[in-house]
């Protein structure tokens, strides 16, 4: 591979829209591929391209003020690195083919997605700093005919132009309630050490709180102890801690919660019992500590796959599962198949459409989480929950893991990773967790049971408003600025509804003139908030602090213009048109 792009084969390029330029390649180098372009209804470009065998598709844009490249591999790499830094493997179940090149403004300079997400694609991206120009090269090793790419003309906003790309995909059926309501999830309140009687107590407070599901995380199976994988594959309940598993999860059920449960079914661990029999099929070790993966590409694991979350499912009378670890498969990417499919994405495919339909048939509506980076468009079909990827007590992680999904989430609900905090840590500290995973659903993780009664109303008061604010922050307009700043505002848009999160000094932009219910949440460590109120005069109806206790707001009108407000740390406020 050569180090630059500017190192590779030439190819002409053409234009494609606005100051994207487009060149195919396939075969030999230097050989183009036929490709047309079709403009949608709602402005965005459809590209097919007709080809056989391997892909290379090369974008171009000029620099201009170009500041930063979101996609969803980004992590915390968010600014315009050079071309020969940025490189993501994709897969269907690792992250997605799509991105979005923004200037300081915010505008979107390229916006794209692949509407096939199974291909097994290498992405190249950077800064061409001999040609002085941003790159996107795309190489597509298990290409269909066409192969398709959709791409948004320049939006106000990253945000804007995702929510073009994403209607490309078409209209999925509505995330089911059981998927938009808060969880209550064991794994940071009590790792491993889960048993059935301190699992029940803990549901029914959440029951209390209102949460909707409970999602039972690992140390639940035989040998799940050590914080390892050793002893993953056979996935039986641990009968020391869970001696009549079925009845526990029916008690846990009758307080009005579902009840799903964890697996990581393609893991195979050395203690399993089914590991002699299945190890042969999975070579790649250690994928996590301990543990191996299985190749998703032989049946027999499929099989396996599949039998085992039914029988989860239908013995123990479980609402959905939550199913870990499928990333671990790409260790098999690009490698020789030893089964009847010769690609990774596409053995996923159908591990997966067989999984969902087989589990569906034992539990109609049941609910199945994934976590990133296996959350593309791609497995839309098969789970509702779409949740952040492990970031304990780092409420700015999740803010921006839980937007960073919600920009390309085409289907279900967008989950915050599990709640955790201090529990001796003022009320206000521990707000900061709820105020980071505010505009996705929350998951709880804390020993409720422990709580102290400032922490238990401080959870019952943000619960209560989420709950509240649910048809806003989930199925609203989402602006949350640009990706490279980590989303230090952010606004969702309802109808005459509007709640905007804050946990930067900055000026919080508020438009009266659009929205009549404006809520503003402060999680910033200062008292005030400076916003910019634009239209209609407003005054604040509510203020709360972070426990919940409300403050007797003043008289005084707010704007239009400049203003301060008072808001305690992590509390927030209700504002309404002056009359």
């Amino acid at each position: 591979m050569s180090v630059t792009t500017a190192g590779l084969v030439p190819a002409p390029t053409e234009p494609l829209l606005d100051d994207v330029r487009l060149a195919v390649l396939t075969g030999a180098p230097g050989t183009a591929a036929r490709w047309e372009r079709t403009t949608r209804p709602d402005g965005t470009e459809l590209v097919e391209i007709h080809s056989t065998g391997e892909l290379e598709i090369r974008l171009s844009v000029p620099l201009g003020d170009a500041v930063g490249f979101w996609h969803p591999d980004a992590g915390w790499t968010r600014t315009i690195v050079a071309d020969w830094a940025g490189l993501a493997n994709v897969s269907l179940v690792s992250g997605a083919v799509a991105g979005c090149l923004y200037d300081s403004r915010g505008t979107s300079m390229l916006a794209f997605a692949a509407l096939d997400p199974v291909p097994e694609t290498m992405v190249r991206y950077g800064v061409s700093e001999e040609n002085k120009t941003f790159v996107v090269h795309l190489r597509v090793t298990a290409a269909g005919s066409p192969y398709r790419l959709v791409f948004a003309p320049a939006s106000a906003s990253v945000a804007a132009a995702m929510r073009k790309v994403r209607g490309a995909f078409g209209r999925p059926a509505p995330a089911p309630e059981g998927a938009r309501v808060p969880v209550y999830s064991t794994w940071y309140g009590f790792s491993q050490a889960v048993e059935a009687e301190a699992v029940e107590a803990e549901a029914s407070l959440a029951a209390e709180l209102g949460c909707g599901a409970l999602i039972l995380d690992d140390g639940w199976q035989e040998l799940g102890t050590g914080r390892g994988y050793h002893g993953v594959g056979d996935w039986r309940p641990d009968t020391a801690k869970f001696p009549d598993f079925a009845a526990h999860v029916a008690r846990v059920r009758g307080m009005g919660l579902a009840y799903l449960a964890w697996v990581a079914p393609l893991l195979i661990g050395p203690r399993a019992e089914c590991f002699p029999e299945l190890s042969a099929h999975a070579p790649a070790p250690d994928v996590v500590p301990g543990a191996r993966a299985l190749d998703p590409r032989v049946p027999q694991v499929r099989r396996h796959v599949v039998d085992t979350c039914v029988r989860l499912v239908r013995d123990y009378g479980l609402d959905g599962l939550k199913i870990d670890f499928l990333e671990t498969v790409m260790a098999y990417a690009g490698t020789p198949s030893p089964g009847d499919i010769a690609d990774v994405g596409t053995a996923m495919r159908v591990l997966l459409t067989e999984l969902v339909t087989a589990v569906e048939a034992v539990r109609p509506g049941a609910l199945i989480e994934l976590r990133q980076p296996y959350t593309g468009p791609g497995m839309t079909p098969f789970g509702a929950m779409l949740r952040a990827n492990d970031c304990p007590a780092d409420a700015v992680a999740n803010r921006v893991r839980t937007i960073d999904l919600g920009l390309l989430a085409v289907g279900g609900a967008v989950h915050a990773d599990m709640l955790m905090w201090d529990p001796a840590a003022p009320a206000r500290g521990a707000a900061r967790q709820l105020i980071g995973a505010f505009h996705s659903v929350p998951q709880i993780s804390a020993r409720l049971g422990a709580l102290s009664g400032e922490h238990r109303r401080m959870l019952a008061f943000w619960l209560e408003r989420w709950r509240e604010l649910r048809p806003v922050l989930l199925d609203g307009d989402v602006e949350p600025g640009r990706p490279d700043e980590l989303y230090p505002v952010v606004r969702a848009a309802l109808g005459e509804r509007c709640v905007t999160s804050v946990t930067a000094d900055h000026v919080v932009p508020v438009d009266a003139g659009r929205h009549s219910e404006i809520t503003v949440v402060n999680g910033t460590s200062s008292g005030r908030l400076v916003l910019d109120v634009e239209g209609r005069t407003l005054r604040a109806a509510r203020i709360f602090d972070a426990d919940g206790s409300r403050i007797e707001p003043s008289d005084r009108r707010l704007g239009p213009g400049l203003c301060v407000l008072d808001v305690p740390p992590s509390g927030l406020a209700d504002l309404e048109v002056a009359p």
